[in-house]
């Protein structure tokens, strides 16, 4: 039992697209911050948006705008915390993994809903959103369930 177990344990086998996954995860927050929201602010977007009166204004807008980006800093937070409970190999790797997964799936559908509401002219799921949204419902499809029933997952993340 103890040989079959040193096996699995360390990441080998699927473990290592979660791994890539994991790594790759904050890097792709942090850019999708960088590139949405800095120049929300900067071209004079944010007045138009929160300015009663003007055409784009919504009152609901910037309350969105402030919970997407609070929420994305979150995630941003929550996937580098992912990223050393995974290298650490920590017990609790696979519960954040799957809380983690489940939330963005989560968040996700309700702000394309949420931005529906305010621009109900727009496609609820342009590509970009369809493209997270899917991303996001194949992660919790396909490796929520590994989290959960892998020997390998199991066997790697004790400490």
């Amino acid at each position: 039992m103890t040989e079959g177990k040193n096996e699995l344990e360390g990441i080998g086998g699927w473990l290592i697209l979660v791994a890539i996954g994991v790594v790759f995860t904050p890097i792709r927050i942090a850019k999708f911050l960088l590139e949405t929201y800095p120049p929300i602010f900067r071209e004079g977007a944010w007045d138009a948006l929160t300015t009663p009166g003007n055409d784009a204004y919504h009152p609901l807008l910037a309350t969105i705008i402030g919970a997407e980006m609070v929420l994305n800093l979150l995630l941003l937070a929550a996937s580098g915390i992912l990223l050393a409970l995974f290298f650490s190999r920590k017990a609790a790797f696979p519960k954040w993994y799957i809380g983690i997964a489940v939330f963005s799936l989560v968040f996700i559908a309700l702000d394309a809903m949420a931005i529906k509401l305010v621009l109900p002219d727009e496609p609820m799921f342009d590509p970009e959103t369809a493209s997270e949204l899917i991303r996001s419902l194949v992660t919790v499809v396909i490796w929520v369930p590994y989290m959960l029933v892998s020997k390998r997952v199991k066997a790697t993340f004790t400490r």
